[in-house]
């Protein structure tokens, strides 16, 4: 099993890619508070210490652990112009043996959608995951009516694939997602999109 190091970090050209640290905190809590009403629609339930430090801790412990034993790359995107939190991007359930596969995740803070950095931090991650890690596919998915993501997962390459019914729970109830996939070698062309 290929093991990440602990000082991953990865380079775009107009972000860093890196785990969270503790310093992170404030940064990322007025983020997230800032962004809530444009975040809520599209994620699970956030719990009611969601923005506290303790939660924020956990997290940083978490990601570090994940990185660690090499089952998730937790990954913030910083603007390297000024060090602006932008968001944050996971490749999560890395799976070794013959799936050789991991589900990716993101968001962005309002003040940063639609200005391409997210594209650019999925085109590392997952040239990462291809190159370092060894990985064959990369999973995604999403609401059927979040057309942004769509849109975006379809612009880094990824393919759609179908419907999984009852896939996430999303603000508090059991949604219907579309799912997507970037393969290492895909000969597939341009899938339809549901």
């Amino acid at each position: 099993m290929l093991l990440v190091k602990r000082k991953l970090k990865l380079e775009t050209e107009r972000l860093t890619l890196r785990p969270p640290i503790h310093g992170d905190f404030r940064a990322w809590a007025a983020l997230r508070s800032d962004s809530a009403e444009f975040l809520v629609p599209w994620e699970p339930s956030w719990a009611a210490d969601h923005l506290t430090r303790r939660s924020f801790t956990n997290r940083v412990y978490w990601a570090q652990r994940a990185v660690s034993n090499g089952s998730a790359i937790p990954l913030f995107l910083i603007r390297r112009t000024d060090e602006a939190l932008v968001g944050a991007i996971t490749l999560d359930n890395i799976r070794r043996g013959p799936a050789q596969a991991g589900t990716l995740g993101y968001w962005t803070g309002q003040p940063f959608a639609r200005m391409g950095f997210m594209r650019e931090a999925i085109g590392a991650l997952v040239h990462h995951a291809y190159t370092k890690l060894d990985l064959s596919r990369i999973e995604a998915a999403c609401l059927p009516e979040n057309a942004p993501s769509r849109a975006l997962l379809e612009s880094a390459g990824f393919k759609y694939e179908g419907v999984a019914q009852s896939y996430l729970q999303i603000a508090g109830r059991w949604r219907t997602h579309v799912l997507y996939a970037a393969l290492r070698s895909d000969r597939r062309g341009k899938t339809e999109t549901g």
